[in-house]
């Protein structure tokens, strides 16, 4: 028997992350430098850590309720009312889960049956076309431009719904242009929606990590909010990617199936983790303050390193990236970064993770120090000069 005929068509035909690829193979380079993990470079806030410490020692490591310990749910609703005027109940409008990513599987395969269209503005995060390929759905690619801040037009949006769209998966802040949408853009697609079947599943796990506008969720606007599925989480604004620590926002009667998958898939959300996350909610408003002041410095450094080296980059307003394009250098994003690897001993991301509509790009994490900063975008800056 081969063992590799167990694996069904639908995994079989995707790959693993291109992301993870190209940080992997810095292993294989002696003296690379990676710029290509969202992670964040700040540790966990003390607080954080030490309530899972106090958690661990009070042996609050058992199973949680499926949805997450109510404390925790209560403090995500305190902190959804606060911030966007929303409100979710904690007993069955929230569910806690294994950071965004699980929440994002699950909400998808809640909804989807085979066939079924999920539009993915384009380019976007890598997960979403292999999730809902694994949910039987079908991925359906909405161009974004540059020219456009890479924003979702409603015009754009109207071409590509039809009968067989189930909803439209939108993430901003960007992974990976660091665009974000204000109220008005999002009304725009509102007016859209509202008049069609379509649901909205809306990825907002950077929101705390804007400069300028503060974040404004889709679901505030009126008559919105019976119809979109939030996911967020703590991994980029507290700096905690390793707890796992994520959270649905749904009405009651899709949550109730949201959890059933959610159930047999993980149980719950690790115990520990929530108690920390309580903690975050109710002590670090200041740490995010002070990441985003710190992010705010790298992003202006890096986009005008950019400039400086003539490269076409949008002017980020949101998240940890910078997406400059490499057209004029005739070179596949893949071949470029490739390239810059080998020979400049650099490893950034192909565009092309990002889907089709990333060609041409290439995705650069600032959630670094300064000083790795300076010396990745050296390296860069040299790489091109040989081009």
């Amino acid at each position: 028997m081969d063992i590799g005929n167990l694996v069904s068509d639908k995994v079989s035909a995707i790959k693993l992350s291109p992301i993870r690829r190209f940080s992997n193979m810095v292993n294989n380079v002696p003296g690379a430098l990676t710029l290509t993990i969202g992670q964040p470079d700040f540790s966990t806030p003390e607080e954080v850590k030490n309530a899972g410490i106090q958690a661990i020692k009070n042996d609050m490591t058992t199973y949680t309720a499926n949805q997450g310990y109510m404390d925790l749910r209560k403090e995500i609703s305190k902190l959804v009312k606060n911030n966007y005027n929303l409100h979710y109940d904690p007993a069955d409008e929230i569910t806690v889960t294994v950071g965004a990513s699980q929440a994002i599987d699950v909400i998808l395969r809640t909804i989807i049956n085979p066939g079924d269209e999920i539009l993915i503005p384009s380019p976007g995060y890598v997960a979403y076309e292999a999730c809902i390929s694994l949910s039987g759905g079908k991925p359906v690619f909405v161009p974004l431009k540059p020219e456009d801040g890479f924003k979702l037009k409603a015009q754009t949006l109207k071409e590509y719904i039809t009968p067989k769209t189930k909803a439209l998966l939108l993430s901003y802040p960007s992974n990976p242009t660091g665009a974000v949408m204000d109220e008005d853009d999002l009304i725009k697609l509102s007016e859209v929606i509202k008049g069609t079947h379509v649901a909205i599943i809306s990825d907002e796990i950077y929101s705390e990590l804007t400069y300028g506008k503060k974040h404004f969720s889709i679901a505030s606007i009126d008559d919105m909010k019976e119809r979109t599925i939030v996911i967020n989480g703590f991994s980029k604004a507290y700096s905690m990617t390793g707890w796992r620590l994520g959270y649905i926002l749904a009405p009651k009667k899709i949550m109730e199936h949201i959890v059933k998958v959610h159930q047999y898939n993980v149980s719950c959300a690790p115990s520990v983790s929530q108690a920390a996350g309580i903690e975050a909610i109710r002590s670090c408003d200041k740490n995010i303050k002070e990441m985003v002041t710190e992010y705010d410095k790298r992003r202006t450094y890096c986009h005008n390193r950019l400039k400086s080296m003539d490269l076409d980059c949008f002017e980020p307003l949101g998240a940890f990236y910078l997406f400059p394009e490499i057209k004029k250098f005739n070179l596949s994003s893949e071949e470029f970064c490739t390239r810059l690897l080998y020979e400049g001993k650099l490893a950034v991301v192909p565009g092309s993770a990002f889907g089709g509509y990333g060609e041409g790009h290439l995705r650069i994490s600032y959630a670094y120090s300064m000083d790795i900063l300076e010396d990745g975008l050296n390296r860069l800056q040299k790489f091109i000069s040989k081009l």
